[in-house]
C-alpha cells in the first residue's frame, strides 16, 4: 500500500506530491555515511501518478501533461510537472545504518536514535488551481482509495483548502497590488479580520505537521554532499499557511471573476485603474504599468482599504459594543462603546473614560493602546456601515453610547451582531441573548412521558400510548396561560425572566395561543413518538419547538438502552429446560432479544457462523415460555449441522 504525502512550496508556488511504500532495500542504502541520498521508501513519479488516478479530482489537462512529463523526464513540461525536494524526516541513525522511518511506524517504540535527517525525494507538481481541486475533493472520512492511503499532511492541507472556500464564500478578500523589483501584480488579498478566522489561523498554525516545514530545494553547488546542508525548520508555520491560503484564494477568485472595464468617468488618466481591473479577472496576474503609476495606485488602494486593513493587522485593542438592558422604568436599551484587548476580553475601557482623559497612549492592565481616541473613532466609522444608530451617533462630538428602542434592539441582535463579530469587533450581550439559534430559551413545549401501568400479560409496543404531561415553557420555566398573556401584553420582542433575557417570536406567540386552545383535548403520544423526541428527530410539535423532553420508568430504560447500547442490559441466566451453558456474549444476545421483544421491536442476530445464533434463539424461546409469553408454536429453521 502506498501513502500519498504533499506540501505547499513557497519558492515556486506549487503543491508538491510524493508517495512512500514498504519495499526491499539494498544494504548499501543503509550506510551511515553523511551523503545526500534518495529516500529508500519513496515511490517513482509514475507510481505517484498511478496513485493519483485512484484518488481522482484533477482536471484532464493535468493527466496529459503529467503522463508526458513522466515518460520524457525532460523538457519544459517535465520541468513544470516534476520536482525534487530535500525533506528532513525522522530517521533511525545507528553506527552502521541510516534509515528514514516510514510514516506508519511507531516512533515511540523505536530503540534507535531518532533525528531529523535530509532525504532527496522526487514527485509531481500541481498548480494552485489543480491543488485546490484535488484537496477540496478529498473526503475527510475516507483515507484509502484502492490501495492508496492519504497521509496526515495531505489531510491537513485538505482542511486548509476547505477553509479557503469558506473565506471566499464570506467575501474575505480585497483587491490589491503587489510591487516587486522586477514585476507588478494585481492580486486578491486575504482579509482575516474576524475572531473566527484569527482563531482558525492560530489553530492551523499549531496543528501543522512538522514535515511540512522542512521542504527545501536541492542545493546546486553540492553534488551529493551533506556538508553545510541545513536541517532546521526554515519555514515559519504561519507564513507558510498564509502563503498557501493567499495563493489559493487569489487563484480561485480570479478564475470566477470576469475582466472588468470601469466606466470612463471614474478613471484617473494617470493611474492604471482600467488595466488593474482587467488583470484582476484574468489568469495572468502581471500588471503592465510603469513603476511610478503602479505605486500611486497602490497608495490609493491602501488608503481606501485602510479601515479594514487596520483591523486585520491585529491591533492590540479593538472597538467593542456592550448591549445594556433597560432599567425598570425604561423601555429603551443602551449600546455602549468600549475598547477591548484582543488577548484578554475582560480588559475593557469605556468610551466615557477615553474622552474624559485624552492621552496619546493609555496603559490598561499593563497593556498599551496607542491613540485610543483615534482607535475608537476609526472603529466606530467602520461599524457605522452595519448599524444605522452607530452611524447617527457619530454626529456627536464625543460619541460614547447610543440609545436603541426595542425594535432597533431586536434588529441589532438578529442582523447586526454576527456582522460585527465577523468583521473583528467585540460584542457583549446580556445573559440569555447569546446563541439566538438555540431552542433552550425559546418559547416551547416541555414534555414529560411515562409508560402506563401494565396489566398482566400486556406488553408495550411502538404504537402503545403513553401518559403525557405537556407544559408551555419559556427560558426553562413553566408558563401558565395567564402569565403568558401578561408577557405578550408588554408588546416587546425581548423580555426578562429571572435575570435571563429571552426572545418572544411572533410565530411562537401564535402557536402558543393555539396550544392553549387545544390543551383541553387529550394529546396522544406513542412510544415511537417518544423515541423520536428523545433522539432529536422530532423537534417541533404543533409549530412549537420541543425545548425539553423527560421520560421516566420503563420508558426511560428503553431510551437509555437503545441510545447507549446493550451494555446496560444484564445477561440472563439459562432458562428452565435449557441443556447447556451460554457463553457471556450469548447471554447478552439473549438479553437483547428479550428486551426488544417486550417493546415489539424486531431484531437481527449477526454473529459469525459457528458462534451460536441457534443456541441463543432456543434460549430466548425458552425464556418466553418460562414467562408464559409463548402462546403459539414456533418454527425454527436451521442446518442439520447444528442438530445434536
Amino acid at each position: 500500500m502506498a501513502i500519498l504525502h504533499g506540501s505547499w512550496l513557497t519558492e515556486n508556488q506549487r503543491f508538491f506530491l510524493w508517495g512512500e511504500t514498504w519495499q526491499r532495500l539494498d544494504p548499501e542504502t543503509l550506510s551511515a555515511e553523511p551523503d545526500l541520498r534518495d529516500h529508500p521508501f519513496a515511490i517513482s513519479s509514475q507510481a505517484v501518478l498511478d496513485c493519483l488516478k485512484s484518488v481522482g479530482g484533477l482536471p484532464k489537462s493535468f493527466w496529459v501533461d503529467a503522463a508526458d512529463a513522466v515518460s520524457k523526464k525532460r523538457g519544459a513540461k517535465a520541468a513544470q510537472r516534476l520536482g525534487t525536494q530535500i525533506l528532513a524526516l525522522p530517521t533511525a541513525i545507528n553506527t552502521d545504518s541510516c534509515l528514514p522511518k516510514h510514516s506508519a511506524d511507531d516512533l515511540a517504540a523505536e530503540a534507535s536514535v531518532i533525528a531529523l535527517f535530509p532525504w532527496r525525494i522526487t514527485g509531481l507538481l500541481l498548480t494552485p488551481r489543480e491543488a485546490a481541486a484535488f484537496l477540496e475533493q478529498l473526503p475527510l472520512g475516507n483515507l484509502n482509495f484502492a490501495g492508496t492511503e492519504i497521509g496526515a499532511d495531505l489531510r491537513y492541507w485538505s482542511h486548509l483548502a476547505r477553509w479557503g472556500l469558506d473565506l471566499m464564500a464570506r467575501g474575505k478578500y480585497l483587491p490589491a497590488i503587489q510591487i516587486a523589483p522586477k514585476t507588478t501584480q494585481a492580486r486578491w488579498q486575504l482579509l482575516l479580520d474576524s475572531d473566527t478566522d484569527t482563531g482558525r489561523l492560530r489553530f492551523f498554525t499549531q496543528s501543522m505537521p512538522l514535515g511540512c516545514r522542512t521542504y527545501q530545494l536541492v542545493p546546486k553547488s553540492r553534488k551529493g554532499s551533506l556538508q553545510g546542508l541545513s536541517v532546521p525548520l526554515k519555514l515559519d508555520a504561519e507564513a507558510l499557511l498564509y502563503d498557501f491560503l493567499s495563493v489559493l484564494v487569489d487563484t480561485q477568485v480570479r478564475a470566477q471573476a470576469e475582466p472588468t472595464i470601469a466606466s470612463s468617468d471614474i478613471l484617473s488618466p494617470d493611474l492604471p485603474v482600467r488595466e488593474w481591473l482587467q488583470t484582476l479577472g484574468s489568469e495572468d496576474s502581471t500588471l503592465e504599468s510603469s513603476a511610478i503609476a503602479a505605486a500611486r495606485l497602490r497608495d490609493a488602494l491602501t488608503t481606501w482599504t485602510a479601515p479594514l486593513q487596520s483591523n486585520a493587522q491585529r491591533n492590540r485593542f479593538r472597538v467593542c459594543f456592550r448591549l445594556e438592558p433597560p432599567s425598570d422604568s425604561q423601555a429603551n436599551w443602551q449600546l455602549a462603546y468600549l475598547l477591548q484587548a484582543r488577548d484578554d476580553e475582560t480588559c475593557l475601557i469605556v468610551a466615557e473614560t477615553l474622552w474624559q482623559y485624552p492621552v496619546a497612549e493609555a496603559v490598561i492592565d499593563h497593556q498599551r493602546v496607542q491613540a485610543p481616541q483615534e482607535t475608537l473613532l476609526a472603529g466606530l466609522g467602520r461599524a457605522a456601515r452595519f448599524c444605522d444608530p452607530v452611524r447617527d451617533s457619530l454626529q456627536e462630538t464625543r460619541p460614547s453610547r447610543v440609545t436603541l428602542d426595542p425594535a432597533q434592539t431586536y434588529v441589532f441582535l438578529k442582523a447586526t451582531v454576527d456582522r460585527l463579530r465577523d468583521s473583528g469587533f467585540g460584542v457583549l450581550l446580556p445573559p440569555g441573548l447569546e446563541g439566538q439559534g438555540q431552542t433552550a430559551n425559546r418559547l416551547g413545549i416541555q414534555v414529560q412521558a411515562a409508560a402506563p401501568d401494565r396489566k398482566q400479560r400486556q406488553r408495550l409496543g411502538l404504537k402503545s400510548l403513553l401518559n403525557v404531561k405537556w407544559e408551555l415553557s419559556l427560558a426553562g420555566k413553566t408558563v401558565s396561560q395567564k402569565d403568558f398573556e401578561k408577557l405578550v401584553s408588554q408588546e416587546t420582542p425581548l423580555i426578562e425572566i429571572e435575570g435571563q433575557w429571552v426572545e418572544l417570536r411572533p410565530q411562537d406567540i401564535r402557536a402558543a395561543r393555539e396550544f392553549f386552545k387545544r390543551r383541553q383535548d387529550p394529546i396522544e403520544l406513542s412510544v415511537e413518538d417518544a423515541l423520536r423526541m428523545s433522539t432529536g428527530d422530532t423537534q417541533v410539535i404543533d409549530k412549537l419547538p420541543v425545548v425539553s423532553f423527560e421520560a421516566s420508568g420503563v420508558l426511560q430504560d428503553l431510551i437509555t438502552t437503545l441510545t447507549q447500547g446493550n451494555q446496560t442490559l444484564k445477561p440472563i441466566t439459562e432458562p428452565d429446560g435449557f441443556q447447556g451453558k451460554l457463553r457471556p456474549y450469548q447471554a447478552r444476545g439473549v438479553s437483547w432479544l428479550s428486551f426488544l421483544e417486550q417493546w415489539g421491536l424486531g431484531a437481527c442476530l449477526a454473529d459469525d457462523m459457528g458462534l451460536g445464533k441457534t443456541i441463543q434463539l432456543i434460549a430466548f424461546l425458552l425464556t418466553l415460555r418460562q414467562s408464559d409469553l409463548l402462546t403459539a408454536p414456533v418454527l425454527l429453521i436451521c442446518p442439520t449441522s447444528v442438530l445434536g
